[in-house]
Parts: structure tokens; C-alpha cells; sequence
């Protein structure tokens, strides 16, 4: 059993693989499904989701990215919302469940790696300002800092009908971004991602940034 591990390991480059990787590892056994059920079984490879695998962690290469499993989970996707704000030192917080935005419809995942939910943008919304990130041999897709709030509060529905005087109380009090982080946000890259969104909420959270930098007290 143990020579089978190494073979695998030696067969499957990355630590997370999909079904199709996993089965041309086992072309010399004869029974494919078997072989999986049984790795499985022992805890020597671990299903994501179905079709996404990992190896348990004596057989790992490296520490596991779930920044790089959130975008293979459920695609085309890339982080952001939550879990990008808390990323990027935005939010105090420190925020497990990996939350991302996708052009599909909103789904949940429950796996044995963490909770990964996505929102739906679609079109222009969804195609500016997410950047490519490294973790060891891995990367990802997630948003940028602008384009994580933006994101979080196109999808805020308190936002409505606010007017710009109180998304300061809403920035620093509400998700408790420091008012630092605020202003060093940058500011031609809000308006460009704005632009994409065609929505007074988010022109609206543009305006009270620009305030804020400005000393404006709005």
C-alpha cells in the first residue's frame, strides 16, 4: 500500500488534482473506482467536491492554498467580498469562509477544507479589477482592495437609499475599516471599476473616499 502512495505521489505533480489527474495516475491498476474508494477510504486522498481531490496531509507537498481551491471549487471565480477585505488588512477581522464572486448563479459549498460561497456579478461587474496572487507553487485569482469594496457594498442591501453623508459611519464604524486603509485606496482605480457598475451606491462610495481624503467631513 505504501509503494501505491509513493507511485501517486510521484504521478500527481500538485497536492489538489481533479478526477481526470487522479485516473491517469492509477492506469497500471484495473480496477480505477476501486483503487479511489480505497484511498479514500484510508484517508490518503480527500474529496473537495465531487471531480476535486486533495492529498491528506502526511502526503502533501506543501501547506494547502484554499485561495487557489476557492477559484477550482466552483469557476469562473475569483475572491473576493469578505475574504478579500480581511486579506488585504481592510477589515480587523479575520474571516474563514472563502467568499467569492462568480459569473454563474450564487452557490454554498460545505467541504472538508472550509465553507467557499459565491455571489453572482455578471458582465462588465464581474471582468475588472481581480488580480493574479502567488503562494508557493500555486496562484489565484482575487480582487483587488478597491474592487473587494466595491463588491461588498454593491452587495450590501442596507446601501439602498443611503445617502453619501453616512457611508463614512458605514465604512469606519459598520465593517470597521481603519480610516488609513481608506485613503490609501487608489483612487483612479475605484473609478475605473466604478464605472463598470452603474450604480449610485457605488458612485455614492467613491464620493465619501474622496471626502475622506480630502478632510471633507462627510
Amino acid at each position: 500500500m505504501i509503494d501505491d502512495i509513493v507511485n501517486i505521489r510521484r504521478a500527481v505533480e500538485y497536492d489538489v488534482f481533479d478526477y481526470q489527474t487522479l485516473t491517469s495516475a492509477l492506469t497500471g491498476y484495473s480496477k480505477t473506482r476501486d483503487k479511489i474508494t480505497k484511498l479514500l477510504e484510508s484517508g490518503t486522498i480527500v474529496r473537495i467536491k465531487k471531480g476535486l481531490y486533495c492529498f491528506s496531509e502526511d502526503f502533501r507537498k506543501e501547506a494547502l492554498s484554499r485561495e487557489y481551491i476557492a477559484n477550482l471549487v466552483y469557476g469562473p471565480s475569483y475572491i473576493s467580498l469578505e475574504y478579500a477585505l480581511s486579506y488585504h488588512g481592510l477589515i480587523p477581522e479575520r474571516v474563514n469562509t472563502l467568499t467569492s464572486v462568480t459569473t454563474r448563479r450564487t452557490r454554498k459549498f460545505d467541504t472538508p477544507i472550509g465553507v467557499f460561497t459565491y455571489q453572482m456579478l455578471t458582465g462588465a461587474r464581474y471582468s475588472t479589477g481581480a488580480d493574479l496572487f502567488q503562494m508557493g507553487k500555486v496562484s489565484f485569482l482575487m480582487a483587488s482592495p478597491e474592487k473587494a469594496l466595491i463588491d461588498k457594498v454593491q452587495k450590501d442591501r442596507r446601501l439602498g437609499s443611503l445617502p453619501v453623508s453616512d457611508y463614512k459611519t458605514y465604512l469606519l464604524e459598520d465593517l470597521r475599516i481603519d480610516s488609513h486603509k481608506l485613503t490609501e485606496l487608489d483612487i483612479p482605480s475605484l473609478k475605473v471599476i466604478s464605472s463598470r457598475y452603474n450604480s449610485m451606491k457605488i458612485d455614492n462610495l467613491v464620493c465619501s473616499i474622496e471626502n475622506l481624503r480630502s478632510g471633507v467631513h462627510a
